[in-house]
């Protein structure tokens, strides 16, 4: 009989990387249970493979992904305030490096934690013949499914932050070479997406409700879609990334089309999925009419996008992989207005504002920025309220002159001002995911569940494949329309039919308008090259020339650079002739500069692999400019 305990198996890959996780082997009396004890029990596996969903909560965390701050308040989408020691202010500094970095739980040892746990399970699964659940037969193959598409997601997680490293999946012993060297990232994305096919073709199409929010078959091909998409923009795929000393530096120069092909096949198996009763599994949500309205925003904020993010209808039919109970009701607290009782943890910038298009008296959306704007009545002193905006900007931002739960916002006075105690230093205050019913201490408590892949994201990435690799210009517009419609935005003009720039400029928008807020803007930056593009630096370089100053800057040339190396605001600036009337005063808005960042090529496109990781597995090689 076998009577080694299995506790060896937990720290197997312990000189390779740090383990801290605390799973069921360190409660009594499972502790004392031999290996085959555990995959012997059914239910004692299963408990095993939940826990793989828990370590969601600090691999991949949604509202707080930096632990204090989300992914936003370290690109142009939000900048964060001074708390926590400004955990985010530390990375736009440049001031994090291979031996210190804020944050936790998202890192290399952290994932890889993770996988080890999925490869044991896996591995004793097999060695051991575990049951099927006796209660309902099939349990167990599906539970196997989810453990191949874990194992598949916690790799991209590791991929998305450090480019390439190790695809591990089986466990290692630790009396072989523990030098364990990087793949390509192509090589990465074929692994990941194996993985995804062995889960595919073990999942249900739909869970059932006690397993909701769990992988499904639907789940593992959308991360498929998404590794596809990766592999086959500008980081991986023709683009030049400066000072490149990648593994597979000679593989990512050159352009494939043929990555945009399995990106685009990809995709469309996911919207192609149907359910049993033959309805696409994955539809949009549209609850709520034209009519509806979040009480106390003045009819602003419609109710159907507010309730996107807590119905449960918008989680079975949309969501395709969630984060359940990512953060309870006392975060939104953090941010709130001061007027609120809130300390503005992390403002959105200008350069994310300035993404939400206009709607023209021609019926169509065009951004702000477009040479027609101020011919078609928009005012850049009077920019939200003097022309319609799109829907969504109502719902993620709290601007000068919005009504926020019956109350007029000033950023002008009182303590909702511009750099007053805990208040915005940009202008604008969040307003995405809010609970308008909640304030600290109204003894009103909820879960805030935060997606992490949407249907949108999916439908984007298909609109982008079409249009790369020659498909149908009506079923680029019709997927952009239909993203638009369900938030009661006007269309894309339909001037931007055949050509192949203006649409991939309305797909990227409408990418950064849609997923504001959920993590993708950091990653989408760099896989798109843009700090480093000669279009950006240009546009840096026309910036720095437009005036003698940075405000002077700020309010003469934009949009500005995605360089990622400064953020700008919007004051309010009292003026008689002003459009903005609050409490009597009459105001203009005044763009200024706010702050510069550090952003430096190669370093900053990827996380820097740890110092001490390094030194436990010798064949890692660090990622550029580190």
């Amino acid at each position: 009989m076998n009577t080694r305990i299995i506790t060896p198996y937990i720290i197997i890959l312990g000189l390779l990387f740090t383990a801290c996780k605390k799973d069921f082997l360190d409660r009594k009396p499972d502790d004392q249970m031999t290996e085959q004890q555990v995959f012997a029990d059914y239910e004692k596996v299963n408990k095993l493979i939940t826990d793989l969903y828990g370590d969601l909560h600090s691999r991949s965390r949604g509202l707080a992904f930096l632990a204090d701050f989300s992914l936003s308040a370290i690109t142009d989408e939000c900048r964060g305030s001074t708390v926590e020691n400004g955990q985010s202010r530390t990375f736009n500094t440049g001031g994090w490096n291979p031996y210190d970095q804020p944050g936790n739980g998202y890192k290399w040892a952290d994932i890889y934690s993770t996988i080890r746990i999925a490869n044991l399970i896996l591995t004793g699964i097999r060695k051991y013949s575990t049951p099927d659940n006796p209660l309902n037969t099939g349990d167990l193959n599906i539970r196997i499914g989810e453990t191949f598409f874990m194992r598949a997601y916690y790799h991209y997680l590791a991929a998305r932050l450090y480019g390439e490293i190790p695809y591990i999946d089986h466990l290692v012993d630790p009396n072989a070479d523990l030098a364990i060297p990087q793949e390509t990232f192509h090589s990465l994305a074929d692994k990941i997406c194996a993985d995804c096919d062995s889960a595919i073709a073990l999942l249900p199409i739909n869970q059932t409700d006690p397993q909701f929010a769990r992988a499904e078959k639907g789940t593992a091909l959308a991360l498929k879609a998404i590794v596809r998409w990766m592999a086959a923009t500008p980081l991986y795929n023709g683009g030049a990334l400066p000072n490149d000393t990648r593994i597979g530096a000679s593989s990512y120069g050159t352009r494939n089309n043929q990555r945009w092909e399995a990106a685009r096949d990809a995709a469309k198996a996911v919207l192609d999925l149907k359910s049993e009763n033959g309805q696409p599994r994955y539809s949009l949500y549209t609850n709520y009419g034209p009519n509806d309205f979040v009480s106390g925003s003045n009819n602003k904020v419609y109710t159907r996008l507010f309730q996107l993010y807590y119905d449960f209808n918008a989680f079975k039919t949309e969501a395709i992989f969630m984060n359940m109970n990512d953060k309870y009701e006392a975060w939104q607290g953090d941010n709130y207005p001061p007027s609120e009782g809130g300390g503005s943890r992390q403002q959105p910038v200008q350069e994310q504002v300035d993404e939400y298009e206009y709607i023209a008296p021609d019926g169509y959306g065009y951004p702000v920025y477009d040479a027609r704007a101020v011919s078609d009545g928009y005012d850049d002193a009077n920019p939200y309220e003097g022309i319609q905006r799109d829907p969504r900007f109502y719902r993620d931002v709290i601007y000068d002159g919005a009504t926020f739960r019956n109350s007029v916002k000033n950023t002008a006075t009182g303590s909702d001002k511009i750099g007053a105690t805990n208040s915005t230093t940009t202008g604008y205050f969040l307003r995405k995911f809010y609970r308008e019913d909640y304030r600290p201490g109204n003894g009103v408590g909820f879960q805030i569940h935060f997606p992490l892949i949407r249907l949108p994201e999916i439908m984007l990435i298909y609109a982008e494949a079409l249009n790369e690799t020659g498909g149908s210009a009506d079923d680029i517009i019709n997927l952009l329309n239909t993203i638009r419609q369900r938030s009661f935005m006007a269309p894309v003009p339909p001037t931007i039919k055949g050509d192949k720039v203006k649409m991939n400029e309305y797909i990227q928008r409408e990418r950064r308008v849609e997923l504001f807020y959920e993590n993708k803007r950091w990653f989408t930056s760099r896989l798109y090259l843009e700090p480093s593009s000669a279009t950006q630096l240009a546009r840096e370089q026309a910036w720095q020339a437009a005036g003698g100053d940075n405000d002077t800057r700020s309010q003469k040339y934009w949009p500005y650079p995605k360089c990622q190396r400064m953020v700008n605001g919007m004051k309010p600036v009292e003026d008689p002739n002003g459009k903005i009337n609050i409490a009597g005063k009459k105001y203009s808005m005044q763009r200024f500069y706010v702050a510069a960042w550090v952003f430096v090529s190669p370093t900053h496109f990827f996380f820097p692999i740890m110092q001490d990781e390094l030194t436990k597995d010798p064949a890692l090689k660090q990622a550029p400019g580190w």
